[in-house]
């Protein structure tokens, strides 16, 4: 039975919106990225050697930042940067061993050998894999109950839709910054990239720190140059999504009279000047919206299976979105979903679906609200594998 309330929701134009989005080459987002990378070889691994997914939680994932000479033209790594690895895994089936350790290693190098184009994944960085065995209560809830997944937590998940102009177009920035060929289209920036937008009424200002390679960097004005071309591509996307009064700022700590700007060797800050943890970043979304429902749970690297600090996030989003989507008289909808650890993932202890309609009563859009909403806690063994496929941005 579904514990399912639909309630009113009252759309607040408010008249301050603060977003903030870290980039891929962000330290937090780097521990983020390590740990979900690791939850899916995992997963791939349990699959292909057993058919199923087994217990395992990798979410805790820390960067400790290294040292770095940074200067025009070429600099040096003076020490690399560390990364620990840990949480809790099956690594013994019988007597075949899961080779953890090295899955852990090599999948972080290439991640980071993928993603990092001035990043020398060899050279750059120490691994450090500290994964051990589950605990046996949890591991024994993970296998509990056949083929029915049973909630590992009593936790919840919140999402929302739509997502707001400066929402959308903060996402937009560093997924700009970000898609472009790095290595021919500006190769000086690097994917330390972070946005925080603010909305005053109609006017948007935009703060974009991006850490610049100092390889590819001569002289301070070839610096000041790459400064310009940034900011004139962040202004287009603000008017592009409705801003006509923007501000920009990029790397707005710089000061060129003491020879303080934000150059790096490797195009990441993790090198010297900032570590990183999981959960410290971007929400499932791949957004910080303090002024919107959000949850603190961390969750790349959580099992797919029965961690609804994973699921739950992901899924209330989704469901938000299908209702605002599905439901033309639906202008925004909220979703919160709450866990009772050891009950069926599938069948939450409370649904919570708030909407906004567009001047008709809640009565007219319930029976479809809660119909879109069942159909979407009916998909969570398909999420599973979407998650195990790594086709899920949580990040």
């Amino acid at each position: 039975m579904l514990s399912l309330t639909i309630s009113d929701l009252v759309a607040a134009d408010d008249p301050v919106e603060v977003v903030e989005r870290k980039g891929i080459g962000h330290p937090d987002t780097i521990c983020d990225a390590l740990a979900e990378t690791l939850s899916c070889n995992l997963c791939r691994a349990y699959q292909q050697r057993f058919g199923r997914i087994l217990h395992h939680n990798v979410d805790k994932a820390l960067l400790c930042g290294g040292r770095s000479t940074p200067a025009f033209g070429g600099g040096s790594i003076d020490a690399p940067i560390d990364i620990y690895l840990a949480g809790r895994a099956t690594s013994r089936v019988g007597t075949e061993v899961i080779p953890i350790k090295e899955m852990a290693v090599e999948g972080s190098r290439l991640w980071l050998q993928s993603n990092l184009h001035a990043f020398d994944a060899q050279r750059h960085v120490r691994i450090h894999a500290l994964v051990q065995p589950g605990s046996q209560d949890l591991r024994d809830l993970f296998s509990r109950d056949g083929q029915t997944p049973l909630a590992n937590d009593t936790s919840f998940g919140v999402g929302y839709a739509p997502a707001s102009a400066l929402e959308r177009l903060v996402l937009a920035v560093e997924r700009h910054i970000n898609g472009r060929d790095r290595n021919q289209d500006h190769p000086a920036w690097g994917e330390d990239v972070k946005v925080m937008g603010v909305r005053s009424g109609k006017s948007v200002a935009l703060t974009v720190a991006c850490a610049m390679i100092d390889r590819h960097i001569t002289h301070v004005d070839d610096y000041l140059a790459e400064k310009s071309a940034l900011r004139a591509i962040v202004e287009e996307l603000a008017h592009r999504f409705g801003f006509s009064d923007s501000q920009v700022r990029i790397n707005a700590a710089d000061s060129v009279d003491s020879a303080a700007l934000y150059l790096t060797v490797t195009g990441t800050s993790a090198e010297a000047g900032d570590d990183g943890q999981v959960g410290r970043g971007n929400r499932v979304n791949g957004l910080i919206t303090p002024c919107r429902p959000m949850s603190l749970e961390a969750a790349a690297g959580k099992n797919p299976v029965t961690h609804v600090g994973k699921i739950y996030n992901v899924l209330a989003h989704q469901i938000a979105e299908a209702v605002v989507m599905a439901v033309p008289e639906v202008a925004a909808a909220h979703c919160l979903l709450l866990s009772r650890i050891g009950d069926p993932v599938m069948q939450p202890a409370m649904t919570h679906v708030k909407v906004a309609t567009n001047g008709v009563p809640l009565s007219d859009v319930r029976q479809r609200v809660a119909g879109i909403t069942g159909d979407y806690l009916g998909r969570i063994a398909r999420l599973r594998g979407d998650f195990a496929a790594g086709s899920v941005a949580i990040f």
